[in-house]
């Protein structure tokens, strides 16, 4: 894998403020002030920043400094819809495709969410989860299916993050991926459709608590817990 360029390293730092709430939805995100924050100059900086508006995270403004996005549930429920469709296409086509050592790998992404769960912070364990439905995509060997999916998984990374249930979701997280496995490693599309069509249900079901829960003032992001 290509080491990451430096836009893409204060991107990934500034994402990650992001779905901490270090840099809450409406905060302008000051090029010259972070340049010198992270201690770069303002030109990487600005590439990041077209980084994370490619991805929806930040919205650019003429002549005025970006600002971060704050998606309607609206916008965000239509986005889950083509992601669900991507993801079941692509667990299908994994099915059919994927190689032993692609599924394996599968397998490890999971295997290691498990084991680190309760080691990590959450945000660690998200992007985890991320790596996991993105070597789904990768395995279904179509390119763009891949791409587009890597494009719509980066505009709901905000979402997918913040709308966790408050609940602890760890236990169904886990036996749901590992319910995918198993059934990539039959080769049994039924099965691996129905396992993560329940994982993706609860998404939008999280979702939906997020934006009531943030209506209603309650909405603690520091307490989100991972979504799948």
């Amino acid at each position: 894998m290509a080491e990451e360029t430096l836009p893409e390293q204060i991107a990934n730092r500034l994402r990650r403020d992001i779905l901490r709430g270090v840099l809450p939805p409406g905060t302008a995100v000051k090029e010259r002030d972070h340049a010198g924050e992270l201690g770069v100059s303002r030109t990487p900086m600005r590439e990041a920043i077209r980084i994370l508006a490619k991805e929806g995270l930040v919205i650019l403004r003429p002549a005025r400094s970006p600002i971060v996005a704050q998606p309607s549930f609206e916008d965000v429920a239509h986005n889950i819809e083509v992601m669900t469709a991507l993801e079941l296409l692509s667990a299908r086509l994994a099915c059919e495709r994927a190689s032993d050592a692609e599924i394996d790998h599968i397998s490890d992404v999971a295997a290691r969410m498990a084991r680190e769960y309760d080691k990590l912070d959450k945000l660690e364990v998200f992007e985890i989860d991320m790596s996991f439905h993105r070597a789904i995509a990768e395995a279904a060997r179509n390119p763009v299916l891949a791409e587009m999916h890597r494009a719509l998984l980066a505009r709901l990374w905000r979402a997918r993050y913040l709308s966790a249930s408050r609940k602890h979701a760890r236990d169904r997280v886990l036996d749901q991926h590992a319910a995918i496995v198993q059934g990539l490693r039959a080769r049994d599309v039924a099965e691996v459709e129905k396992s993560l069509r329940a994982h993706l249900d609860h998404l939008l079901i999280n979702v939906a608590d997020f934006f009531d829960s943030e209506q209603t003032g309650t909405t603690d992001p520091a307490s989100a817990a991972t979504s799948g």
